[in-house]
């Protein structure tokens, strides 16, 4: 699964990068965690925007927007199947903008968290679905990330990653239009291993509280202090 994840990137270069206008307030965050609103690139009515969107899908035939919070990843291998995704995998899918994420590692009996992003730290497109939930004039819009198999590099700390959209995918997911199941198949895989790395930090980010840069430093010793 992807439980937490990092996205620090200033607001001009986001826009510069994914192309797009319209102005958010985008704060750095080194802790990002489930229920959060997290910023999200969604095109709408044909328009590409960028906003904010509840990390934790909630159907919108859903009763209780409880239910979000089980919902914040959705298998590439089953999305399209589920009653609570594949309706917003027809027509509405969306980036979840990260620039990295962590996983944690099973170590002699504990558990080490590692940083995990692409060699030259660009920001990161994972595969996202969106919905509109509205009851009893409760409007709530939220999102779920897509995870496919680990690749090689990430495999060996945990066996799901999030499945990161190259330049030239992004275009087509972002699309209105329903992806075919040849599509689906030749986009919900995951990043080449070879142009990601992953190093091990502190146990500071296991709690949630827990803020600033020095969350994605590397550790070192016993104690997993950071440099």
């Amino acid at each position: 699964m992807c439980g937490r994840y990092a996205f620090y990137s200033p607001a001009e270069a986001v826009r510069q990068f994914f192309s797009v206008d319209n102005e958010l307030d985008l704060r750095p965050r080194y802790n990002i965690t489930p229920t959060q609103d997290v910023p999200v690139i969604r095109r709408r009515d044909g328009s590409k925007e960028l906003v904010l969107l509840h990390w934790g899908l909630v159907p919108f035939w859903a009763k209780e927007k409880s239910i979000g919070n089980r919902m914040i990843n959705a298998r590439a291998e089953t999305v399209a199947e589920k009653p609570s995704f594949r309706n917003a995998l027809k027509s509405r899918r969306c980036l979840v903008l990260a620039n990295g994420f962590y996983e944690w590692q099973k170590t002699d009996g504990a558990k080490q968290p590692h940083y995990i992003c692409m060699q030259d730290e660009r920001p990161m497109a994972f595969a996202g679905l969106w919905e509109s939930w509205d009851k009893e004039d409760e409007l709530l819009e939220s999102c779920a990330i897509i995870t496919t198999t680990a690749n090689e590099l990430v495999a060996p700390i945990h066996h799901r990653m999030p499945v990161i959209l190259n330049t030239g995918q992004q275009t087509d997911w972002l699309s209105e239009a329903p992806l075919d199941a040849d599509q689906l198949r030749s986009t919900l895989l995951p990043s080449p291993a070879g142009e990601m790395i992953a190093w091990p930090v502190d146990r500071k980010v296991n709690s949630p509280g827990n803020q600033g840069s020095e969350l994605i430093r590397e550790a070192q010793g016993e104690q997993g202090e950071a440099r």
